[in-house]
């Protein structure tokens, strides 16, 4: 649902593209896709005859990605999901109305952010997290898996420390500056906002910040197995039909292979 427009004199390119935003669920025993958006920027929700065209429902307004996430997510937990935290890349992570979104549903979060994320600290105020990264000394790093990949543990060094004026110590919940660094390359690193149960230990941590890894996987076995990304659909409708038997699809295999079937697997 997006094209791309390019004056006479020069060839003109078009694209049919649709940009979702999906929540997978990653337990010990597999991982799926459980829930999907269709994200539409504000040059779709503010044009009515392109609405008209595709077939947006009348009622749906412009809405950013992070807030479709926490939609979604309401939706999750009100089906009593078994959830306690959440994780996700730089474009949620950096949202603090996402984060907040989180901690009203008691869901704690390891969620991505920038390098130039500032955070406050109690004793030297607002600082960039890849300055606090840069302060921690030798005895701050442990080196820890986030859990098995292609070719076996994910193993990286990473640090903590606490964010004191965010802690919430009457209610029990701790606030976290999570910081991964390559074994082979130190100046290779991630960042991360985390909250949670304020006896969180960093293993528990490092492994929900691992367990994004999952929604890579999830893409990748529904794009082979499933037929994600096999469409060419041009309507609302359409996208969320084709979306959500592919995602359907995926999960009956990763409901087979968790049982243990080695005929069937979701990747």
């Amino acid at each position: 649902m997006g094209y791309q427009y390019a004056p006479q004199h020069y060839a003109v390119h078009v694209d049919n593209c649709q940009v979702g935003v999906f929540a997978a669920y990653a337990s010990r025993t597999g991982r799926a896709l459980i829930d999907r958006e269709l994200y539409l920027p504000k040059s779709w929700t503010g044009d009515e005859q392109r609405r008209a065209h595709a077939g947006v429902p009348e009622s749906r307004r412009f809405t950013t990605k992070p807030e479709l996430a926490a939609r979604m997510m309401t939706r999750i937990l009100a089906e009593d999901a078994p959830i306690r935290r959440v994780t996700a890349d730089e474009a949620y992570g950096q949202d603090a109305k996402f984060r907040a979104a989180c901690l009203h549903r008691n869901v704690g979060y390891v969620a991505a952010v920038p390098r130039n994320q500032h955070v406050p600290t109690t004793r030297l105020g607002i600082r960039r997290i890849d300055t606090l990264a840069a302060q921690a000394p030798d005895e701050a790093w442990s080196r820890i898996s986030a859990g098995d990949g292609a070719k076996g543990p994910r193993l990286y060094d990473w640090a903590t420390a606490r964010i004191g004026a965010w802690w919430d110590e009457e209610n029990g919940v701790g606030h976290w500056v999570l910081i991964r660094r390559s074994i082979t390359d130190p100046t290779d690193q991630a960042f991360y906002l985390c909250a949670g149960p304020a006896d969180t230990p960093l293993e528990e941590l490092v492994r929900v910040a691992g367990a994004r890894w999952a929604i890579e996987k999830c893409f990748q076995a529904a794009k082979t197995h499933t037929g994600l990304d096999h469409y060419e659909v041009r309507s609302c409708t359409g996208w969320y039909k084709h979306i959500t038997l592919a995602m359907l699809a995926h999960a009956f295999l990763a409901a087979l292979a968790a049982k243990g079937d080695p005929e069937k697997t979701a990747g």
